[in-house]
């Protein structure tokens, strides 16, 4: 039996996401045997940084947080659309307030901080958004991934083992309780 079998993850897409950030995750969870729920702003294919493409299973206006077991939200340019929308907000707020696992990568933090949950946060992510990150409240850390309470977060696309050993690990322990 996988460790995550029955749990329903949400993973955010949009235009211009980090391919590797979506697409790693999004094959490591459901090798762990969780759905992947995959939530973008419409339900019309998504094209990457890269120029892999994705088609949300869902858009955001259709998902209540009560649904997911955790989020990820990958980075690239797509947070910077993602973080606009009021039902991405209102999903990382609701799925952060149930105190569930969300994860967070490189530019992923912009919807984070959006969503205002991270002030007084420890972060990390794209240096690119340090200063966004650290303006919203939070302090950063210059570090491949931690936890800080119930979210996740990973650096750049180097990280991603560490990010997803550390995510995986999280979602396990969540589902045990």
């Amino acid at each position: 039996m996988a460790r995550l079998d029955g749990k329903t993850i949400g993973v955010f897409v949009a235009d211009g996401f980090e391919d590797l950030e979506f697409w790693v995750p999004v094959m490591r969870l459901r090798e762990e045997g969780a759905r992947t729920l995959v939530i973008g702003l419409s339900h019309d294919t998504v094209t990457a940084k890269h120029c892999l493409t994705a088609t949300p299973d869902v858009a955001a206006s259709e998902v209540n947080a009560a649904q997911l077991d955790g989020l990820v939200i990958p980075g690239g340019w797509a947070p910077d659309k993602l973080r606009r929308s009021a039902d991405v907000v209102r999903i990382t707020r609701e799925t952060y307030a149930a105190n569930k696992i969300i994860g967070v990568i490189c530019h992923g933090g912009w919807v984070a901080a959006s969503a205002d949950i991270v002030q007084s946060m420890r972060v990390t992510g794209s240096r690119g958004i340090r200063d966004d990150i650290v303006n919203a409240g939070a302090t950063w850390a210059d570090e491949p991934s931690f936890r800080s309470g119930n979210v996740v977060w990973g650096r750049v696309v180097e990280d991603i083992p560490d990010f997803l050993r550390e995510l995986v690990a999280a979602l396990v322990e969540h589902t045990q309780r």
